[in-house]
């Protein structure tokens, strides 16, 4: 027994200094090769921020509609004729949408022409009689008689009138006839055909028209922020006028259209079931590139700020919904701030506190960082497209699209 207890202990001996010498061999490494272990520096793309005067703007989502709709009815009876516009087409105003036949139309004014002439032909009988019986009253005739002629001269000019405004009447109904576009616009497809009847002021549209330039974007505006877009209406910051158009539009395909738009008119009430409010802009389309119905997103402008635009590619939010961009710090590692008060402004946020000038903001290689880590920052500048590109690159080299968020 103790010789197995020698034995236990001489090998326990042994293993600790061959431990012992590996942990020296390891640290002689280490401190041979004093780099290995330092982190490499990853390089980033940077953009260098300077206090200055942005756009303060709000994103409302809208809907396209027409600024004038007619439904086509005709205002006389009769069958139709001539359809000669084409469906779907554009028309001007005063064209012939439909020709309703007009022959008996034209027979009714006929007779009006026929009455008038006959009322005329007894007037200047009544009226020589009237004549004979003024001379003659108090010497031969009584002045009954006068009265009598006065009221058959009176009647024989009342029925020429009458048969005029008879033939006014035929005249109109005889224009009616050809239905004409009552504005220029888009005219939908024809609900009838030639050959059918259609009757006076009958309840269904033979066809619509709507009118598509300009077109008016009716936007929805949350209740929280009615104050403050009133206060932006009151300073004079925004407009019913062509010289100050605040609105800018973005269309289905993320592109933004290349008109601007202006206030028409706000609805003072607020909805009691979804707390918002409707403004309605007004938008040149000249191309018909909006069309009614269309869903797009319009940007407001509100004013303007004094503070740093953080682009919105170099920003994300963290879990509690704050927003968060990436500098690099002074000692050249990855610095995360928290910014609470956050304005939109077009493409980018506007911060007033947390940042000064010559700050870099990282904006590109985001996907590759964390915070505290050692970067390499990479001068970059981001081009009228959004894109981040070196800042020495001319505008149409190879560009380096911004990384995702």
């Amino acid at each position: 027994m103790m010789i197995r207890r020698i034995f236990l202990v001489s090998s326990a001996l042994a293993i600790g200094g061959v431990l012992a010498a590996c942990s020296d061999s390891g640290n002689k490494g280490a401190a041979g090769t004093p780099g290995a272990a330092a982190q490499q520096a990853a390089p980033v793309g940077v953009i260098s921020l300077t206090k200055g005067t942005f756009p303060v703007t709000t994103i409302l989502p809208g809907r396209a509609e027409a600024s004038q709709i007619a439904e086509i009815r005709p205002q006389v009876s009769g069958i139709i004729q001539e359809i000669p516009f084409k469906e779907g087409g554009e028309v001007k105003k005063g064209d012939i949408l439909y020709q309703i036949e007009d022959a008996p139309y034209l027979a009714t004014a006929a007779q009006a022409r026929a009455a008038i002439a006959k009322a005329e032909a007894s007037v200047p009988s009544a009226q020589s009689n009237f004549d004979r019986y003024q001379r003659l009253v108090g010497s031969g005739a009584t002045q009954i008689e006068l009265e009598t002629a006065r009221t058959n001269l009176l009647q024989a000019q009342a029925e020429v009138e009458s048969a005029k405004a008879a033939l006014t009447a035929a005249e109109i109904d005889v224009e009616h006839t050809k239905i004409t576009a009552p504005f220029d616009g888009v005219i939908d497809q024809t609900a009838y055909n030639v050959g059918n009847v259609v009757a006076a002021n009958q309840t269904t549209a033979l066809t619509t028209v709507r009118q598509l330039d300009p077109v008016y974007i009716l936007l929805t505006e949350s209740s929280t922020n009615l104050l403050r877009l009133r206060d932006a209406m009151r300073r004079g910051e925004i407009k019913g006028t062509a010289g100050n158009e605040a609105f800018r539009l973005i269309l289905e395909n993320g592109k933004e259209y290349d008109q601007k738009g202006t206030l028409d008119m706000s609805k003072s009430v607020v909805s009691e079931t979804t707390g918002t409010f409707i403004i309605r802009v007004r938008f040149p389309n000249p191309d018909r590139v909006i069309l009614p119905g269309m869903y797009v997103r319009a940007t407001l402008e509100l004013g303007s700020e004094a503070g740093f635009a953080l682009p919105q590619l170099a920003t994300s939010r963290n879990a509690n919904g704050e927003l968060t961009a990436q500098f690099v710090s002074a000692d050249g590692k990855v610095e995360t701030r928290i910014f609470e008060n956050a304005t939109p402004s077009n493409n980018a946020w506007l911060v007033t506190d947390g940042i000064k000038d010559g700050d870099q903001l990282i904006v590109s290689g985001l996907q590759s960082i964390t915070a505290g880590m050692p970067v390499k920052p990479m001068p970059m500048k981001i081009n009228d497209k959004g894109i981040v590109v070196p800042a020495e690159q001319a505008p149409s080299g190879d560009a380096q699209k911004p990384a995702a968020k």
